[in-house]
């Protein structure tokens, strides 16, 4: 499939989509045994690949109870969270389970800054922009600024922008070679993009506010945030820019997708689909990126990677987005980015030695010995689950704290048919990555991370996004689907081909120590819709008709360790009929499996986030690009949003407001913990 096939698809009804398409096209030619294949062989899946229930896996999972048919009532009382599961569907506004409250906190455009303007949307500045609060909110943090937690700082990416509900009178821009962005109007897409760190409290009535005069409050923007850079690449000659000779000054963040809170409490923002920014104007005959005027070597890395992506008209205007004029710009991004939420002024670090690839999250816990280990997966068909390890452990000093993401040792993963599980060391010299192989030196080892994990013999993923630890050295891998894989590229930890769905592997670490450098690993679910067999969903049967779920993405662990999981079908609900949510997600126990449906998305929407205070008392969760992906699926509207006539004006409902995404705080009515 080709981008121009993509763009004349009449089922693709929006840039976002026409995106996530395209990169359904995977860049890993290491194709030789992927996790679908060691799934398959250690759980016997041929069977349901014809279509018929797998016996032995479903077996393997649930115990022999889980043949009997699913049940159709609500699961009550099975699993350790106490709530009434919420009903499935798909409508214009959000819902959350009976008891509790689901009230917004930020919205795009809303003001952040003291001096900030008031949202005008038919009249966006990018000056204005950098004041406010950003598109498409993912990752959600916080950091408690006194004792009980009632006053913190909110940390929130900000991954994209959806031009056609966000501008008025312009329309979808990829289909016509972005003829209406003009310097401005990507101004203020940049501006949007990023993060936002700003105050907020809780007030006695137990709702939380945002201290709009806090001096803590900042944007992170690709528009005009410096950041500097640590690790192996600082300074590598493949970072220089004739902008930047020193190759130590990066301009902005961008595409920051899922991220991580560190134990001393700054913020960590993964850099995830950079490629897709990226412009060329060196066209082949068939109008797709020529890289031949680059160096061999370099026209391939850039290759592994997507780059250029053309998916954003940046480049046009802003030369460092250019390959033409700056080709080692696409290696300054991809990074994993930490920001002191409790220093406004100080520049952001690109730590380097937690390699560089499409970081879908970067979730921290400790080793047993104290050690920092970071989880993060590379959100592409057929790439990789990664983790860094640091030398040396975590102590009081918060400077000393974060040189711990420059000293470590990154891994990634190779999952065995036999259950276990190996974390590859990505160390120069070592094994293949040698400058026979194109690595001089660490530096190039980290900035090609996908190359040096392919010639590891990495184990390839459907798609692995957030990677969640838990205190016992136990990890939750999210595996959003991959329609891409074939029946013989089946393994034994990706045993679907065509695996639309997605599916959560667990992880346990050698003697529950996530420094380890071994493990053993079980599928917890397949997902998917468990009364149709040609599916092959692996669910508990106590899971109702609302609780199975499709394309897990973010995920949480709470206070009392566990599990929730938020879904991003795309433009692909349809396939389900159900929107994005969360799901309480049971992984103890006879109740194993069991997942219940706690909040839903208004439709179009993804589910991001989610985040729990440590009273958990407070679960932040984030909606973004509501009213765009999917929406002809949408009973009586069937067609494609746009600024002016959108599925929903969700959550204003204002007719003179296109959809805004939004941060939602949602807390027990009469107070108390979650779903206990």
């Amino acid at each position: 499939m080709t981008r121009k096939d993509i763009l004349d698809d009449p089922m693709i009804g929006n840039k976002a989509e026409a995106f996530e398409a395209f990169d359904d096209i995977p860049t890993n030619p290491n194709l030789r045994s992927t996790l679908g294949d060691i799934v398959s062989e250690r759980y016997a899946r041929r069977s349901v690949l014809r279509g018929a229930l797998g016996v032995t896996a479903t077996t393997a999972l649930f115990g022999a109870a889980a043949l009997s048919a699913p049940r159709q009532s609500k699961a009550q009382g099975t699993t350790r969270y106490n709530f009434t599961e919420l009903e499935w569907g798909n409508d214009t506004t959000h819902h959350v389970a009976e008891g509790y409250d689901a009230e917004i906190l930020l919205r795009w455009g809303d003001p952040v800054m003291a001096d900030a303007p008031e949202f005008d949307v038919m009249n966006q500045t990018a000056a204005a922009q950098l004041q406010q609060f950003g598109y498409n909110n993912d990752y959600v943090g916080f950091t408690p600024l006194t004792a009980d937690g009632t006053r913190g700082l909110l940390c929130v990416n900000h991954e994209y922008t959806n031009e056609e509900v966000m501008f008025p009178r312009l329309g979808r821009q990829d289909k016509v070679a972005f003829s209406g962005m003009t310097p401005e109007l990507i101004d203020i897409e940049m501006a949007a993009h990023g993060g936002t760190v700003v105050e907020i409290e809780k007030e006695t009535t137990g709702t939380w506010r945002v201290e709009r005069n806090s001096r803590y409050n900042r944007r992170i923007t690709p528009l005009d945030t410096r950041m500097t850079v640590s690790g192996p690449a600082a300074g590598h000659r493949r970072m220089k820019t004739d902008a930047d000779p020193d190759g130590m000054t990066i301009i902005g963040t961008l595409n920051n997708c899922a991220g991580g809170m560190t134990p001393w409490g700054t913020y960590l923002m993964a850099e995830e689909n950079f490629h897709g920014y990226f412009w060329t104007n060196t066209l082949d005959s068939e109008g797709k990126p020529d890289l031949s005027g680059l160096a061999p070597r370099e026209a391939t890395r850039h290759a592994r990677y997507g780059v250029p992506g053309m998916w954003y008209a940046w480049g046009q205007h802003h030369d460092r987005f250019n390959l033409d004029v700056a080709p080692n710009e696409p290696n300054r991004f991809g990074w994993i980015v930490e920001v002191d939420p409790l220093a406004p002024d100080a520049m952001p670090v690109k730590h380097t030695a937690l390699g560089r690839f499409r970081h879908e999250g970067c979730e921290t816990t400790l080793s047993a010995d104290g050690r920092l280990v970071i989880y993060s997966g590379d959100d592409n068909r057929f790439d990789y689950l990664y983790k860094y390890v640091s030398d040396g452990t975590v102590g009081d000093d918060r400077a000393a704290n974060s040189r711990l993401l420059s000293d470590g040792t990154l891994y990634v993963a190779r999952f065995d048919a036999d259950g276990t599980m190996t974390w590859l060391p990505l160390v120069h010299g070592e094994g293949p990555l040698t400058a026979e192989n194109g690595f001089e030196d660490q530096g190039d080892v980290v900035i090609d991370t996908r190359l040096a994990a392919d010639l590891l013999g990495a184990t390839p993923m459907d798609r692995p996004e957030d990677a969640q630890p838990r205190g016992d050295g136990t990890t939750f891998v999210m595996l959003t689907n991959n329609s891409k894989r074939k029946p013989d590229q089946t393994d034994a930890a990706n045993a679907r081909a065509d695996n639309v769905f997605g599916h959560i592997i667990e992880i346990k670490e050698t003697g529950g120590d996530h420094g380890a450098e071994t493990g053993t690993w079980s599928v917890l679910v397949q997902c998917g819709d468990p009364s149709v067999a040609q599916v092959g969903a692996l669910w508990n049967p106590e899971t109702s008709e609302n609780g199975w779920f499709a394309a897990p993405d973010n995920a949480a662990i709470d206070a009392d360790g566990r599990l929730w999981v938020s879904t991003d079908q795309g433009g692909n609900w349809g396939q389900t009929g159900k929107s994005d949510g969360l799901y309480a997600l049971e992984t103890e126990g006879a109740a194993r499996g069991t997942s219940k449906l706690f909040f839903r998305c208004p439709v179009g929407g993804e589910m991001c986030g989610p985040y729990f205070t440590a009273d958990a008392e407070t679960l932040f969760v984030a909606v973004q690009h509501p009213g765009t992906d999917g929406t002809k699926d949408l009973e009586g509207f069937a067609r494609d949003s746009t600024f002016e006539d959108p599925a929903t004006r969700w959550p204003d409902f204002d007719p003179a407001m296109p959809p805004r995404p939004a941060v939602v705080v949602i807390t027990k009515q009469g107070g108390g913990k979650i779903a206990v």
